[in-house]
């Protein structure tokens, strides 16, 4: 089968997919410069076993490394400082982002400060991007997923919590690129079965949101579809079988399309869920799932032709809204997903600051039906108290 085969893409960056190519990560951080990486990850992976295979890996290439692991589920601006600290202090000349989309998240933000003094929020993706006099303002960065969810591999963006407001902000310069990402179902054999579900779930949101965009984006189309096909085809089937490396694969390729996806932009559901998770340190891909309910039932009036190509792409015999929204809400069943957000643990009494939040995030703009701040509260409340 061809998801149990290696490949290599050179778009949308070079891209090494296979089962153990992990193994190759050594000699790939070499050829784009690399001879001191800064291994940068979550707290909850330095232990897992893909990390003393990353470290034979860059050993055997002569390598030398360090690991900075304290970045939170939703990483924190000052984090991202101590771990530019640590960048500096290690005279490091390269990053390695491994993990699910926090510790990949955390590994842009710090490579996007590491060789400046310019403040991590100063990036925020609203603002005009910082001018550097040098030509290389940023050590070479190569992206390592662990889950096949948030598509971060591809796209040197970064979404990182405020501390000071208790927001989250995307970050991003245009002159910051991955040097390379390494796609190895292998590594993502281990992770718990709810993990799977939520990360997956996660890939299948970023690909319906980017799919109902509104603008005209035929590569992002195409990746959305794709992404829809194989996240439907194999998201259940490696929740049930862990070992299944052709599922594995095909939920990896999947979510990494999806993440090329929303290149042309989200909606609503990221826009609540990023807050949330700023706010209620909530599991992204978990809140992504809680959510997605209760806005596109608030979008199934300007989505109506967006529906039949992914009931299409997702084997969904009738093309009509309600078909497509059932079949969204059994698959969330069938894989235990609460039904609201106060399920997972967020306040009952949080929609007016949520909402207020979520007007100021960069997917608030681009959902496929413009809400007013009003008709957004009540969306939160719906997915706070009633969900699906």
């Amino acid at each position: 089968m061809t998801l149990l085969q290696s490949a290599d893409w050179s778009e949308p960056i070079p891209t090494y997919y296979g089962p153990g190519r992990l193994s190759e990560t050594g000699t790939l951080c070499k050829s784009v410069g690399m001879s001191r990486p800064l291994i940068v990850t979550d707290r909850g992976s330095p232990d897992l076993p893909f990390m003393a295979d990353l470290s034979q890996s860059l050993s055997s290439a002569g390598l030398s490394y360090a690991f900075f692991s304290d970045i939170s589920p939703n990483p924190r601006d000052d984090e991202i400082a101590a771990g530019r600290a640590q960048f500096r202090a290690g005279d490091h000349d390269g990053i390695i982002g491994i993990g699910g989309g926090s510790g990949m998240d955390g590994a842009k933000a710090v490579c996007m400060s590491a060789l400046n003094d310019v403040p991590v929020l100063d990036f925020n993706y609203h603002n005009p991007p910082p001018v550097f006099a040098s030509t290389n303002p940023f050590p070479p960065l190569v992206t390592i997923p662990t889950t096949a969810g948030t598509g971060a591999e591809t796209e040197s963006t970064a979404m990182i919590t405020d501390t000071a407001r208790m927001m989250k902000w995307c970050l991003a310069h245009p002159d910051l690129k991955v040097a390379a990402t390494v796609l190895d179902p292998e590594i993502t054999v281990g992770l718990p079965k709810n993990l799977t579900a939520w990360t997956g779930f996660d890939a299948l949101v970023h690909a319906v949101e980017a799919y109902c965009v509104p603008s005209f984006y035929p590569l992002c189309d195409g990746a959305a579809l794709e992404a829809l096909r194989l996240i439907s085809s194999y998201l259940e089937r490696a929740v049930t079988a862990p070992d299944d490396i052709e599922a594995r694969g095909g939920m990896l390729v999947g979510s990494y399309l999806a993440g090329i996806s929303f290149l042309k932009g989200l909606g609503l559901v990221h826009a609540i869920s990023h807050m949330v998770g700023a706010e209620y340190d909530t599991h992204h891909g978990l809140t992504n799932a809680v959510v997605l309910p209760s806005v596109l039932q608030f979008n199934a009036p300007a989505i109506a032709d967006k529906v039949i190509p992914m009931a299409q792409a997702m084997s969904i015999t009738n093309g009509d809204f309600n078909s497509f929204y059932s079949d969204i809400c059994n698959a969330l069943d069938r894989l235990e997903i609460p039904k609201t957000l106060t399920d997972i643990g967020v306040p009952p009494n949080c929609a007016q600051g949520i909402a207020d939040k979520a007007t100021e995030d960069s997917a608030f703009g681009t959902n496929p039906r413009a809400a007013t701040r009003e008709e957004l509260e009540t969306l939160v409340d719906h997915a706070l108290t009633v969900g699906r």
